[in-house]
């Protein structure tokens, strides 16, 4: 089986109700940060803008922002406080084209139609469910994207407290099946605690047994990377050799790493400021072809909620493969009760998940 991207249908602006559609209608921004009463919200989906009687694409859009229309009559999509007095934001509520916008839910065309049936079974992801077809399509999908996309991984610290997944997530990196990685101060610590200690949050990585005066193992590792300043002359000092972080180092990997109220140190390179770290994600975000989040549920939901479905690439619009993998029910299915419904999730741990893909791809 091998990967062919799904072809995107645009709607048929000759037709109604485009031709008959009226204009957007905007309205200036009189204080900063402050969008206009009945300002349009963006969502995952690819949206229309009628301007001049032209139908006009948002090319790169996310989810709760707002759409600006620049003199040159092109759109910009702004987060609420990076508006600024001036910026022309475009109203209007309905998404249908009476007001000018248009959201277009349905532009891929896939090959499979059971979803079009009007009663199934087992359309939920469960712990029930059979993911060998998932499987088998995200290996294909991570074939393709090596070449020819943009992979994006979120992952939570649970990654690394197993010696295996460590071991399979750096094989990924290594292999050129990872292009940016999001995580926390957590998934760095316990990923330097186990290149050097051999333990994640005092257990042992391999027999997940604790070991005596564990629990100081994490924090001298967070202290000893502080007083060396990086994380490039910290893996230097402790010549340290594998692991997700030296992995990222050694291949020019960006590491992406938001901070947390709960944190501890942190880690040199950890962004403290919310919004400062929602910026760096965003960097890369936008160029994500293909988001794989393991077991973090809020680093999931940042992401998959600054993330749209689409992307434009020159003159073509391809899909965004979003997929969250957790031992939880719940938190596989989180993602899509924010609002992110093109999600693939898989409910297993995530050490078996990294092994198999490890094991089928490198």
């Amino acid at each position: 089986m091998s990967f062919k991207l799904p072809e995107y249908k645009a709607p048929d602006f000759t037709k109604e109700p485009f031709i008959s559609a009226p204009n957007i209608i905007t309205e200036k921004v009189t204080i900063k940060g402050v969008a206009p009463d009945k300002y349009h919200a963006t969502s995952i989906y690819p949206e229309y803008f009628k301007i001049d009687e032209k139908w006009i694409l948002a090319s790169e859009s996310r989810m709760d922002c707002v759409v600006v229309v620049k003199d040159d009559k092109s759109l910009d999509i702004k987060e609420f406080r990076n508006l600024n007095i001036g910026d022309n934001v475009v109203l209007g509520r309905s998404e249908n084209a009476e007001d000018g916008i248009y959201v277009h839910v349905s532009g891929f065309t896939y090959t499979e139609s059971e979803e079009e049936q009007s009663f199934v079974f087992r359309t939920g992801r469960t712990r029930e469910s059979s993911y060998s077809k998932d499987y088998d399509s995200l290996y294909e999908l991570l074939k393709y994207e090596r070449e020819n996309g943009y992979i994006l991984w979120v992952l939570g610290p649970a990654v690394v407290f197993d010696h295996d997944s460590k071991n399979a997530m750096s094989a990924l990196i290594n292999a050129g099946y990872v292009d940016t990685i999001f995580a926390g101060n957590a998934l760095a610590t316990h990923d330097l605690e186990g290149s050097i200690l051999k333990t994640a949050l005092g257990q042992d990585i391999y027999t997940q047994h604790s070991v005596f005066n564990g629990h100081y193992n994490h924090i001298d590792v967070i202290n000893r990377a502080r007083r060396a300043g990086s994380l490039e002359k910290f893996i230097e000092q402790e010549n340290i050799t594998e692991g997700v972080v030296y992995s990222c180092i050694k291949n020019n990997v960006p590491l992406v790493l938001a901070g947390s109220i709960r944190d501890d140190g942190p880690l040199p390179p950890v962004i403290a400021n919310v919004y400062d770290a929602q910026d760096a994600m965003r960097t890369h975000s936008k160029k994500a072809t293909t988001v794989i989040c393991l077991a973090t549920q809020l680093h999931t939901i940042a992401t998959g909620n600054m993330t749209p479905m689409y992307k434009v690439e020159e003159d073509k619009i391809r899909p965004v493969y979003i997929y969250t993998v957790d031992i939880s029910e719940f938190g596989v299915n989180k993602l899509r009760d924010r609002g992110s419904l093109e999600v693939t999730s898989i409910v297993t741990n995530v050490q078996d998940f990294l092994v198999n893909i490890k094991n089928n791809l490198v």
